[in-house]
């Protein structure tokens, strides 16, 4: 005698799922084989392409190259108020050196205050063309010729070109200065200058050779050990030139320095500063900007707020 099972539902859906599972078991290698041929596996095929990206271009900034006078080639950035009236007499002006590497800090800090008076103002980045951070070229624009004999922490540098510090000075109060005047409506008389590093070693420099070429100025680190301390004997010469009231006004001046500077020593911005506070009576202003926390390199990104009310704030 045969006994024959019942066929329950459960049977029959067991039996389903198996022909189910065969059939995958059955088609799967053809759905990798094509996946592999197209390159991706099933899942990524079918799934959308990512939304193209775009380079960022912050809001309110221009940027050309031109020529100095004597064919060198620099990167100019621009950060100016786009609405509204500028203030009577114009919009003063900030130049920043190293603009490849600092434009963008001082750029945004302008941009996102531009509704109050220190954002209604110009910064004027002054680069290279090209993506670096630094160019080589940095060291013959804010330096002067290096001094023989060589001293020890120049000796690595002495392939590079220095000394071009004059006419870079008069493609900055010259050509540029020009230009910017041209193509936006700036004050002539509220200019002023920012550098740091090397840049701080060039702005001390614009101090003690053009006395009355910007009005206010900012050196940041300045690398005054460079090259012997020369830019010490320049010094010397300016105060005792401003003690015998040979200079009348000259520009106001900030240093700043980072206390956890490892690149420089921040004692002698401090002692610079001591010297240059004596000649508060001959009418030299100067102020001392100490950050306990910054290094050599942190020091131009916490400065750029300092730096624009220093520059900007009417006194």
């Amino acid at each position: 005698m045969i006994f024959k099972t019942p066929m329950t539902f459960s049977t029959i859906h067991r039996g389903a799922r198996a022909a189910l599972l065969a059939g995958l078991l059955a088609t799967a290698p053809q759905a990798w084989a094509q996946a592999a041929h197209e390159g991706v596996a099933p899942a990524a095929a079918a799934a959308p392409a990512p939304t193209p990206a775009s380079p960022y271009v912050m809001p309110a900034t221009q940027v050309w190259d031109m020529a100095s006078d004597n064919g060198e080639v620099y990167r100019i950035f621009v950060s100016a108020p786009d609405k509204g009236e500028p203030p009577k007499g114009g919009y003063p002006v900030l130049y920043v050196l190293d603009g490849n590497a600092y434009f963008g800090s001082f750029a945004q800090a302008r941009w996102v205050q531009d509704y109050l008076p220190v954002g209604k103002a110009i910064i004027v980045g002054v680069g290279y063309p090209g993506d670096k951070a630094w160019d080589v070229r940095r060291m013959a624009d804010y330096t002067a010729q290096l001094r023989e004999p060589l001293s020890p922490e120049v000796r690595a540098f002495a392939q590079y070109k220095s000394g071009a510090r004059a006419p870079f000075l008069d493609f900055l109060t010259g050509k540029l200065r020009s230009e910017i005047a041209q193509r936006y409506p700036v004050n002539l008389e509220r200019q002023s200058l920012f550098g740091h590093s090397f840049g701080g070693l060039f702005a001390l420099y614009a101090l003690y050779e053009r006395p009355q070429a910007f009005e206010a100025i900012v050196a940041a680190s300045p690398s005054m050990e460079w090259n012997g301390q020369h830019i010490l004997d320049e010094e010397r010469v300016f105060r005792a030139k401003v003690q015998a009231g040979k200079l009348g006004a000259t520009s106001r001046l900030m240093v700043v320095v980072g206390d956890r500077d490892a690149d420089g020593d921040p004692e002698s911005a401090r002692m610079l500063a001591e010297r240059l506070q004596a000649l508060s009576g001959w009418g030299l202003r100067v102020r001392l900007q100490r950050y306990p926390n910054e290094v050599h390199a942190s020091v131009p990104a916490q400065a750029a707020n300092d730096t624009l009310r220093f520059a900007f704030t009417v006194r």
